[in-house]
């Protein structure tokens, strides 16, 4: 791949040209020369576009695709062409599937169906047999094939000693394990946060103490056994406060937010639309603002999509029985950047890679080029027209969103938006 990327502002910490608008001469998928004004003296392919920036590729740790088996929300082919779009270089792809990839062979195939492709897919196995919470899958196995983490999508691990033996287990190969953040027993059958529009509304509630008990039991379990845990999708300053603990006696945790989280509160319910039904529910005002610190501080590691595409059938229903999730990928930039500054946006976006096992590629000169290309700049509402998913269960649908993403060049491809 040999191309001259015209004007392009670098927005990249641990490079020399931070903050510098510059050419880059890119000779066989390596940056080979990064300077003010280049000449395109070999007649390269140039990118010139409005307002360029450029960072390091974003990274995504929990997204679905459906395929094998819910082809019909979302296939591998289609979920990476929207990651591109949405200016993700690097996804971990989630075990619920039909069947669930809990084996060698279902990593395999998983790799197959994304090879060749610019965005680089990490399958992350199932945690256990068909994600039913009753035997451990075969996790080593799956982890030569390269599944990068073992987690069985949203559902809660509710046998203490299985969580302990996975912990404990996945530990000899390094292996990290995933646990959702719910005890079930506690969230019965609520379908949104327990609060005062849950009462007013009428809706069944799930308490935040379901979540923050589920936090501290796992907590408790990697003090005793060691091992490496990432707890996905904390919704509630409780949890904020106990993972921050956590850190401070030297645990091996890590934890994300899915951004809808940090956006909407469980006010926005009282339309019941179904979009806004997602698990964790969206909760209060008051977390939002304990997961913003969290942020700050380096508690929370890594933001996420969380994207999820629920076909029609499943979502546009009864909101007591309609499925939890909404798409992410498509409006996770716009949405940071009406609440992040830029450089803020970005690190939020890259930082993940490293808990899953991901190279950083710097933009400096020498370093093989896996960029993310953007417009911080411009307003616009998030509209059906911005969707590149098979499903349209968007949870930012209507909201104003800032930044357009131009697309991504990794692997040595080129996948740009079309103007």
């Amino acid at each position: 791949m040999n191309i001259l990327i015209k004007s392009a502002t670098i927005i990249d910490p641990s490079s020399e040209f931070h903050n510098k608008t510059q050419d880059l001469l890119i000779e066989d998928g390596i940056i080979s020369k990064i300077a003010n004004s280049i000449e395109n003296a070999k007649g390269f392919q140039e990118i010139q576009l409005d307002n360029l920036h450029i960072s390091q590729g974003w990274f995504d740790s929990s997204v679905c695709f459906g395929e094998p088996g819910f082809e019909e929300r979302e296939t591998i082919a289609n979920g990476l062409n929207t990651a591109a779009a949405s200016g993700f270089t690097t996804v971990g792809m989630n075990a619920n599937s039909y069947p669930v990839i809990d084996s060698n062979s279902d990593i395999t195939f998983v790799n197959s169906k994304a090879n060749g492709h610019a965005v680089n897919l990490l399958p992350i196995g199932a945690l256990t047999c068909g994600s039913k919470g009753e035997d451990l899958a075969e996790l080593y196995d799956m982890s030569t094939a390269g599944a990068v983490a073992f987690y069985d999508y949203k559902k809660p691990v509710s046998n203490p000693n299985l969580l302990k033996i996975a912990l404990q287990y996945a530990g000899n190969f390094n292996g990290l394990v995933c646990s959702f953040p719910q005890e079930n027993k506690i969230a019965g059958h609520g379908v949104m946060n327990e609060n005062v529009t849950s009462t007013t509304l009428g809706l069944k509630g799930i308490p935040t103490l379901a979540e923050s008990m589920q936090v501290a039991r796992d907590l408790f379990l990697l003090e005793y056994t060691g091992g490496k845990l990432h707890i996905p999708t904390i919704s509630t300053a409780e949890s904020v406060a106990l993972i921050r603990e956590g850190k401070r006696k030297g645990l091996d945790v890590s934890c994300s937010v899915a951004i809808h989280n940090l956006y909407f509160t469980d006010n926005v319910l009282n339309g019941f639309n179904t979009h806004y039904k997602v698990l964790p529910p969206l909760r209060t005002q008051k977390d939002i603002e304990a997961l913003m610190e969290g942020l700050e501080d380096g508690t929370i590691d890594m933001v996420t999509s969380d994207h999820n595409p629920i076909d029609i059938e499943h979502k546009k229903i009864e909101f007591d029985h309609a499925a939890y999730g909404s798409i992410g990928l498509e409006s996770a930039f716009g949405a940071l950047k009406t609440k992040f500054t830029l450089d803020k946006t970005i690190e939020l976006l890259t930082q993940g890679k490293t808990r899953f096992g991901v190279d950083s590629l710097p933009i400096n000169i020498g370093k093989a080029l896996n960029i993310t290309l953007f417009n911080p700049e411009g307003a616009y509402t998030f509209s059906k027209g911005h969707i590149n998913s098979k499903s349209h269960n968007a949870i930012f649908e209507n909201e104003s969103l800032t930044g357009h993403v131009y697309g991504i060049i990794s692997n040595n491809k080129i996948a740009l938006k079309q103007p």
